[in-house]
């Protein structure tokens, strides 16, 4: 706490000296929870490169509108339409370039999606697609043929995920982005900033950031008081405890779904009794309104509750620490080594209060008879535990962990969360796989239903994980900027909704 005090103290200071950072009328600073280790385009579905990457440097096909509710969006697909069952027609539009100067064509879409899919690159992009196979081919240089195997009825919905790279993109992480929207990257010095700067040549209409700059703080009090001193313009994620100025914050429901992911594969965690006896433990209430904020949400399904086919008949585990040691002993007797101590990994600033929440967790799993420790990583050395391959000799894991969807369809989490296959499922169930399958080729009322009947099996049959909370974000933002946070800020922040006043 001195520490931090300290920290507040020179801050102040520096503000009040007229700080270094300070911007021209045009240019903000955004100041964001934790550094990226990669600027990687078709890497931007995960939050901390989206936020500034997506939409900003690299487009797609598609856009899901949150802020207007006007649904699935163009972008650089002017229009679609099925084409023939399993294809679809995307027509492209005609005046975009690439940073670099050179124009967009359908050679680009087919690259971008090849260069995603491909297993020379461990993109993000591929775990949203299951097991689907897609197919691409050229009809002009502004038209192109998407076809999905299986048939994919929302395939346009899904393009909102692959970022569009030039052709000449190699297969490997570029550090370098080239893309078609509204910014380039113009500087990144590692560690410390990355600059986004507005490009004069953007087919679209020209945002009025000149110019964003983004710092990395992991203390949200840090963040909070950047913005208060007018040192930043926007700190996408604080605490609830810095939320305390009208005029500056916002609370908004952030998507995002907190769990423990548990691998089913290695003991205790094979045995249902255990995996029922984690849920038990867990006082969820007593973190709501103290450690996380009121609003925040107890979670029965991977999805939050405005998504398609989402359960109202599913109910949260009770909080039975009684019964949690009954069904432990009942699993010890049955030769289950309970005594085994399980790992809980973290992701050092998930979200504020991180560490305390799993500590938290931590104990009233131990006060039930557990033996747990917890491992707090920073995102590169988390996403080792999070996605395939898992380490050998891992041992039992509880990952704890965020997971955003707030594109409206459980088809972006089920598969890579639970599919035998998926990236970061940790279950091998084909009853779930058929499930998966059958409601990902459905459509309408059918497609609502079976995400209905999957929530269900994977949270009473299965007990798949320990689902904690849908959450709540806080964003502060200075007085000067025109700007309220959506669901899909957590993901992506785009310069061009920013306004000034």
């Amino acid at each position: 706490m001195k520490g931090k005090r300290l920290l507040l103290g020179l801050m102040m200071t520096a503000s009040a000296a007229a700080s270094a950072w300070a911007q021209e009328a045009k240019d903000i600073t955004v100041v964001l929870d934790e550094e990226v280790d990669l600027v990687e385009p078709c890497m931007a579905t995960r939050s901390n490169i989206g936020r500034i990457i997506l939409q900003n440097v690299s487009e797609t096909l598609t856009e899901l509108d949150v802020r207007n509710n006007k649904g699935l969006m163009p972008r650089l697909a002017e229009s679609w339409e099925e084409a023939s069952p399993g294809t679809w027609r995307f027509h492209l539009r005609k005046d975009a370039k690439f940073s670099d100067g050179s124009a967009f064509d359908a050679g680009d879409v087919k690259h971008s999606i090849e260069r995603a899919m491909s297993d020379k690159i461990s993109c993000e992009s591929p775990r949203y697609f299951g097991d689907t196979k897609l197919e691409t081919k050229v009809v002009d240089d502004n038209t192109i043929d998407i076809t999905a195997t299986p048939a994919q009825p929302i395939l346009p919905l899904l393009m909102t995920l692959v970022t569009i790279v030039p052709a000449e993109t190699p297969i490997e992480f570029t550090r370098e982005p080239i893309g078609t929207g509204p910014y380039k990257l113009t500087e990144w010095k590692a560690g410390q900033s990355i600059t986004l700067t507005r490009r004069d040549d953007y087919w679209g209409t020209a945002p009025e950031v000149t110019k964003a700059t983004y710092v990395f703080r992991a203390d949200p009090s840090v963040r909070a008081a950047m913005v208060a001193a007018g040192e930043a313009d926007i700190a996408p994620l604080i605490s609830e405890l810095d939320a305390n100025d009208a005029e500056m914050d916002f609370s908004y429901p952030n998507s995002e779904t907190f769990y423990m992911r548990l691998d089913h594969s290695i003991p205790p965690l094979n045995d249902k009794r255990v995996r029922q006896a984690l849920n038990m433990a867990l006082d969820r209430d007593a973190f709501i309104g103290t450690l996380l904020p009121k609003g925040a949400i107890k979670a029965t399904a991977i999805v939050p509750p405005t998504t398609l086919g989402w359960n109202p008949d599913v109910k949260v585990a009770p909080y039975d620490p009684e019964g949690a040691k009954k069904l432990l002993a009942e699993a010890k007797a049955d030769g289950v080594p309970v005594e085994t101590p399980i790992t809980i990994v973290g992701r050092t600033n998930n979200f504020p209060n991180v560490v305390e929440v799993l500590e938290a967790a931590q104990q009233m799993f131990e006060e039930v008879g557990f033996k747990t420790k917890l491992q707090m990583y920073e995102v590169a050395e988390f996403e080792k535990q999070y996605s395939k391959p898992y380490p050998e000799g891992r041992g039992p894991l509880l990952v704890a962990a965020q997971h955003d969807n707030a594109r409206g369809d459980p088809v972006f989490s089920m598969y890579f969360k639970y599919d035998s296959n998926g990236r970061q499922s940790g279950i091998a169930n084909p009853e779930v796989d058929k499930m998966i399958a059958e409601a990902t080729a459905a459509t309408g009322e059918k497609r609502a239903a079976g995400w209905k009947k999957l929530i269900a099996y994977l949270h009473d049959d299965v007990v798949a994980d320990v689902l904690l909370f849908h959450m709540v974000g806080f964003a502060r933002v200075n007085p000067r900027i025109d700007f309220t946070p959506t669901i899909a800020t957590n993901s992506q922040l785009q310069l061009s909704e920013i306004r000034f006043k």
